[in-house]
């Protein structure tokens, strides 16, 4: 299979599985090291903002993980449908996590999607 798709429930506690799953598919994939440390670190941080961000005022929702591969590498989308993105003055994080995974990643790309919530592209070398 040259996809994944899991979805996740939007909590801290969904980070860790996110992780995992993406390492495994991609580790089967023949993944190099150093890809399997970016994606790790940019899966980690795209799942933990829409557990943090994503729902709030809400009472639950789910991130959404999906991965393919591309010709010469992987490209990852974590989405949501949650509030979207809006500006939080109340940010409980130090807004370091979309900076960490533009540096890791090949490309970033983040937008909102219908009818609400947010994704987050990425793109990674084989």
């Amino acid at each position: 299979m040259n996809r994944l798709s899991r979805c996740f429930p939007a909590r801290h506690r969904s980070v860790p599985d996110a992780r995992r799953a993406a390492l495994a598919w991609a580790r089967q994939r023949g993944a190099e090291k150093d890809t399997l440390e970016a994606l790790a670190l940019a899966v980690s941080e795209a799942v933990a903002n829409a557990a943090v961000h994503a729902y709030r005022g809400q009472e639950t929702g789910n991130v959404e993980l999906l991965i393919e591969e591309t010709g010469d590498g992987f490209e990852v989308c974590v989405s949501d449908q949650g509030v979207g993105m809006v500006p939080r003055t109340d940010s409980p994080g130090l807004g370091l996590g979309m900076p960490l995974i533009a540096r890791v990643t090949e490309s970033v790309e983040v937008s909102s999607t219908e009818p609400g919530g947010t994704r987050v592209r990425m793109r990674f070398a084989g």
